[in-house]
């Protein structure tokens, strides 16, 4: 039976869809961009600082259900501009251990919704 999961420290979704879905132990989470929870300002001062934010999204939504990193399965990671990857690649390793850190395509792609550099997806299974 799949559970919807959304956390009020993270985005509302602005679309016919949920932050994440969990069914069998699998959380599917829902693309985030840099938008601040509670004003719904977008960060995209600079590219580390929109990235932490995203991250910290997915933290939120991955605590909502019970998770944190350390569940993450898979991400998918769309950017704007792949002249950025190197910078996102560093604030995204901080949030995992690289010996354990989970399967990842980086793609770019012409435009993410509200013209953001970054968007990242995952998915993360209940451990047991």
């Amino acid at each position: 039976m799949k559970k919807i999961i959304n956390s009020e420290f993270a985005p509302k979704p602005v679309g016919p869809y949920n932050q994440s879905v969990e069914f069998n132990g699998i959380l599917y989470v829902s693309g985030q961009i840099a938008l601040v929870p509670n004003t719904g300002e977008l960060i995209t001062t600079n590219i580390e600082s929109e990235t932490h934010r995203v991250m910290r999204n997915l933290q939120n939504i991955l605590t909502a259900a019970g998770m944190d990193f350390d569940n993450v399965l898979k991400c998918t990671v769309f950017v704007k501009d792949m002249n950025l990857y190197s910078r996102i690649n560093t604030v995204y390793a901080s949030y995992f251990d690289e010996k354990t850190a989970p399967a990842r395509e980086l793609v770019e792609v012409a435009n993410l919704p509200k013209f953001v550099n970054v968007e990242i997806s995952l998915i993360a299974g209940k451990k047991g």
